[in-house]
């Protein structure tokens, strides 16, 4: 890449006042299409900040051997799940890609490896939650992969070069669930708000206390934190997304939780929003 590359890159996404991040709990990917009081907080959160010239989201649902970042024109809208309602299959979430954003994400990343993908598209985990926020999918939407060969502390320390992208009118997303325990949860309160088993709500007074108090290397370390967060972080997949949400955040910049609610036991819908 020369430095006319570099030069244009830029310039396609100008300077602007600092945007916020974001990490959203998707839960089920029946939030796609239900209506509720989830959903519904996506939709404020959207509401309450400037319209990005463009979103780069980091899913739980892309977890591959290095980092790669979605490259193409128009992503797909992969359905990467099954034995749902065909009604969520037909859903379709056409926003376009962002070649130029990829370059520079890839750019910033620098020296980690990140290479550019024409393949993935974009999986539940962005769309899910992306068009409650942005219905009209005008706005552009790239995917950053999680490096699963790679601790928690060096997803922290790679955030924090996207920084500058925030500088550039862009929301990024890390969408996931902190409390995410497929194999325990409770069937039969599987849609009770609230409803959750006591090393859940243990391990959400836990991680909502460090979230507050800026405590974000116990979140790191989640693995030396006790028996709750085993149970509730039993894979690191859609815990790692708050993980590079934090690494966002400056030092002087509000933290607020949304959607702070347990579902069926073990699973939570906490959501952040930083700045």
């Amino acid at each position: 890449m020369n430095l006319n590359d570099l030069q244009n890159i830029s310039g396609a996404f100008g300077t602007t006042q600092r945007m916020p991040v974001l990490f959203l709990g998707h839960g089920s990917p029946m939030n796609a299409i239900e209506e509720n009081q989830f959903v519904q907080g996506f939709r404020k959160a959207a509401a309450e900040i400037p319209k990005p010239h463009a979103i780069l989201c980091i899913s739980a649902h892309w977890f591959t051997e290095g980092t790669r970042v979605t490259a193409m024109d128009m992503p797909e809208t992969i359905h990467d799940f099954g034995g749902f309602p065909q009604a969520l299959f037909d859903v379709q979430y056409p926003a376009p890609g962002s070649p130029e954003l990829a370059r520079e994400t890839a750019e910033l990343l620098t020296p980690a490896l990140a290479e550019e993908d024409h393949q993935w598209g974009l999986d539940h985990g962005a769309w899910s939650v992306i068009k409650h926020m942005y219905p009209e999918a005008d706005i552009p939407v790239i995917q950053m992969s999680i490096d699963y060969t790679k601790p928690p502390q060096y997803h922290f320390d790679l955030a924090k070069r996207l920084h500058k992208l925030r500088e550039k009118g862009i929301l990024i997303i890390g969408s996931g669930n902190i409390i995410h325990n497929l194999r325990l949860i409770d069937w039969r309160n599987i849609h009770t708000v609230g409803a959750g088993w006591d090393w859940a709500i243990e391990a959400r007074q836990k991680t909502n206390n460090w979230l507050l108090d800026g405590n974000f290397q116990s979140i790191i370390e989640y693995h030396k934190q006790g028996t709750s967060l085993q149970y509730a972080v039993p894979s690191p997949d859609h815990y790692l997304p708050l993980v590079y949400s934090l690494g966002l955040k400056d030092r002087s910049e509000n933290l607020v939780l949304f959607n702070d609610e347990l579902i069926g036991g073990s699973l939570s819908m906490t959501s952040v929003r930083i700045g």
